[in-house]
C-alpha cells in the first residue's frame, strides 16, 4: 500500500490503556495513526513504541482551543481523516454517590467525556468528510445504559456516558454519509478499570478496532459490545 493510500486514524487518549492498544492494532492493519494525548512526553513515547506508522498529536479534548490547534496540525500532514476514535475519558475523584455529586464533578466529567467527543467531531468533521468512508467510534460504557437501571457505580461517569450515547445518536442522524457508533469495551485491566477487571486491553480494544476498520459501513447510530448491538 502506498503511503498516500494509507487510511488515517486519530485516537484520543491513546498514550496508554485501551486507546494505545486501539492505535497499535490500527497501525498493524496499515493505518497511519495519530496518537492523541494531553501529555506530550507520554504521547511521544507511545508513538515511538508503535513505530513509524504512529505520530503524536497534542490534544486536550476538554479544551476547545487545543482541539482546534490539533486539527490545524493534522491538516498540515494529511489531507483527510478516515477514522476518529473518541476514546479519552476520565473518572473524577470522589465520584461514588449521586446524592453527594458536586457541580464541579459534573462539569469536569462532562467536559471531557461528553462535550469533548462532540467538539472533536465538530472540529474534525471537515477532514472526515474528505474520506470515502468516514467512521466515528465513541468509546462509551455499559454504565451508561438506561434499559436495566443503575447500580451506583461512579454515577457521574455513567451519566456522562449516557449523554455520550445521546451524542452518538444525534451525530449519526446529522451525518448520514458517516458511520457513527458507541461501543462498550467491557471491564478492562487499565488504570481506570483496575487490576481485577475481567478483560485484557486486547479484548477491550477488539470491538473498537472492528468498528474503526472492518464493520459494515451502513452500521451506524448503534451501541455495541463484542461486535453485537446492545440496548441503549
Amino acid at each position: 500500500m502506498a503511503k498516500s493510500e494509507k487510511k488515517i486514524a486519530l485516537v484520543t487518549g491513546a498514550n496508554k490503556g485501551i486507546g494505545f492498544e486501539v492505535a497499535r492494532q490500527l497501525a498493524a492493519k496499515g493505518f497511519r495513526v495519530f496518537i492523541g494525548a494531553r501529555n506530550e512526553k507520554a504521547g511521544r513515547a507511545a508513538a515511538r513504541k508503535i513505530g513509524p506508522a504512529a505520530t503524536f498529536l497534542r490534544i486536550d479534548v476538554s479544551d476547545s482551543a487545543s482541539i482546534r490547534e490539533a486539527a490545524a496540525e493534522l491538516a498540515e500532514t494529511g489531507d483527510h481523516l478516515d477514522v476518529l476514535v473518541n476514546n479519552a475519558g476520565i473518572i473524577v475523584d470522589g465520584d461514588d454517590a449521586i446524592l453527594k455529586a458536586t457541580p464541579d464533578q459534573f462539569e469536569t466529567t462532562m467536559r471531557t467525556n461528553t462535550l469533548g467527543p462532540l467538539r472533536v467531531t465538530q472540529v474534525f468533521q471537515r477532514m472526515l468528510a474528505k474520506s470515502s468512508a468516514p467512521r466515528i467510534v465513541n468509546v462509551s460504557s455499559s454504565g451508561g445504559q438506561l434499559h436495566d437501571g443503575a447500580d451506583g457505580w461512579p454515577p457521574v461517569y455513567c451519566i456522562s456516558k449516557t449523554a455520550l450515547n445521546g451524542v452518538t445518536s444525534q451525530l449519526a442522524a446529522a451525518l448520514p454519509k458517516f458511520t457513527v457508533n458507541s461501543v462498550c469495551p467491557g471491564w478492562v485491566r487499565t488504570d481506570m478499570g483496575g487490576p481485577n477487571a475481567t478483560r485484557s486491553v486486547e479484548e477491550g480494544a477488539d470491538g473498537i478496532v472492528w468498528l474503526a476498520a472492518e464493520a459494515p459501513q451502513n452500521l451506524t447510530g448503534k451501541f455495541l459490545q463484542d461486535r453485537k448491538v446492545i440496548p441503549w
